[in-house]
């Protein structure tokens, strides 16, 4: 069994638990499994990531996209991936010349900077526009940090949370199925990767299954500055860990 996964029992069970309570968060708030999955499963198998993770993201924003269908934005999901596009390319050319520790602090102040003006300014509007930018953003951060999700949980904090919480997951399951493509192309996904995310599916499940019972609770007030709340620490986060 071991041999299928490349994860001793301990080391499952710690990865499934982690990755039910990021399931847990992003079912809720719209974002947030693989910035709190991603650095323990790096601890427990290194090789693991991203792969794993992110074949676990395809059932996870499946599941939220078929549990609150009415809510997402298509037309802004057509906008963000074209705008994930191009941001891919950029984020992947940043990474060859600039260092990982120095692209994780600036990510992680970028956000900052963003929760803080979305904290003392008015909102700003969700148009064309600043759909597409959030998506060439989004796309940069992603392929350069992992910190994909937060410019797009930042541009929709005022909607409703089925809106925020099916757009996003919609989003990611298109962006996610063209990194797996480009992953499996070359040669980055192996067997082992689809017998750990098996493994792990549970823990995804699992999480979902809680999440329904919190969106009532945090829809509403709650919802903004959740997502305000996470963001923030996820961007410490990056900048800790670019100055560790």
């Amino acid at each position: 069994m071991q041999d299928l996964i490349h994860v001793g029992p301990a080391g499952l069970a710690a990865a499934l638990a982690v990755v039910a309570v990021g399931a847990a968060v992003q079912g809720s708030i719209g974002f947030g499994a693989n910035l709190l999955a991603a650095p323990v499963l790096a601890l427990i198998e290194p090789e693991a990531v991203p792969a794993t993770l992110m074949l676990l993201v395809l059932p996870l924003a499946a599941s939220m996209v078929r549990r609150e269908h009415h809510g997402v934005d298509w037309p802004a999901v057509g906008l963000l991936m074209a705008g994930r596009v191009p941001g891919t390319v950029i984020g992947a050319a940043v990474v060859a010349v600039v260092a990982g520790e120095t692209l994780a602090v600036l990510a992680g102040a970028g956000v900052l900077v963003a929760v803080l003006t979305s904290v003392l300014t008015a909102s700003v509007r969700v148009t064309t526009g600043t759909t597409l930018a959030a998506g060439v953003v989004s796309g940069t951060m992603g392929t350069a940090t992992s910190i994909g999700g937060p410019p797009l949980a930042l541009l929709y904090q005022h909607r409703e949370g089925p809106v925020l919480r099916a757009t996003l997951a919609a989003t990611f399951a298109l962006g996610t199925a063209l990194s797996l493509v480009a992953l499996a192309v070359a040669g980055a996904v192996a067997p082992w990767h689809l017998g750990l995310a098996a493994a792990l599916l549970p823990g995804t499940l699992a999480g979902v299954a809680v999440s329904s019972r919190l969106t009532g609770r945090v829809d509403g007030r709650w919802l903004r500055p959740a997502v305000l709340v996470f963001a923030a620490l996820a961007a410490l986060a990056a900048i800790g860990r670019g100055l560790a």
